[in-house]
């Protein structure tokens, strides 16, 4: 069975998931975006064994802690898809523009590419791409326990925005009504920000891909 804990990190408030399997207690990060050494407190308090750091998309709020989580704890940066290559190359960049500190550019060990999967330890997830708020984004799905991992495609109430560099809205749009509500609406899922809900409360009653909205 899976297990998870959210850790939020930075001023942003980024949602990264400690995800493991109880059997192994081994382990991933999804989305390490800073505080590495409180993230590595979190791990050791939880008893997890790290594996891997799983990127949604990359923005700096999501993938600024990964470089420097790989060296300390030798373990490959994963995802997301190759499009989103321009935003791991500009971490640092976007860091001067927020005013941010500590946060660095990162090459990951493997590109993700629609349909494959990946395990944590005895559990198998669905990588499915979903451009939209980046190019490149990806989102993680288990299916046995209807959980999702979804950085910043859908939010309770909200979606991802679409006015950076290469995002498209009506690619957005296409990516939750043809990619996330087909997994059904009792998935839960966990955002980039902000608190969980199910693919059917949103499908009901999201003012941006709602009933009503479209």
């Amino acid at each position: 069975m899976l297990r998870y804990q959210i850790a939020p990190v930075t001023d942003l408030m980024q949602n990264c998931s400690i995800v493991w399997c109880d059997e192994t207690k081994e382990g991933v990060l999804i989305d390490p975006g800073g505080e590495p050494d409180k993230l590595r407190r979190a791990v050791e308090d939880a008893g997890v064994t790290l594996k891997a750091l799983w990127l949604t998309h990359g923005h700096l709020d999501h993938a600024g802690g990964a470089q420097s989580l790989r060296e300390q704890l030798g373990i490959p940066v994963i995802g997301p898809a190759k499009a989103d290559q321009f935003w791991l190359e500009s971490i640092e960049e976007q860091c001067r523009m927020f005013g941010l500190f500590g946060l660095r550019n990162v090459d990951p060990d493997r590109w993700l590419e629609d349909n494959e999967t990946l395990t944590i330890g005895n559990e198998t997830l669905q990588v499915l791409t979903t451009p939209g708020h980046t190019p490149g984004h990806v989102i993680f799905y288990h299916e046995a326990q209807k959980l999702a991992w979804v950085g910043d495609v859908l939010f309770a109430g909200s979606v991802g925005r679409t006015d950076f560099p290469q995002s498209n809205h009506a690619d957005l749009i296409s990516s939750i009504t043809n990619k996330l509500w087909k997994l059904g609406d009792d998935v839960k899922f966990i955002p980039g920000h902000g608190p969980e809900s199910t693919f059917g409360r949103e499908r009901k009653t999201n003012p941006f891909v709602g009933e009503d909205a479209l």
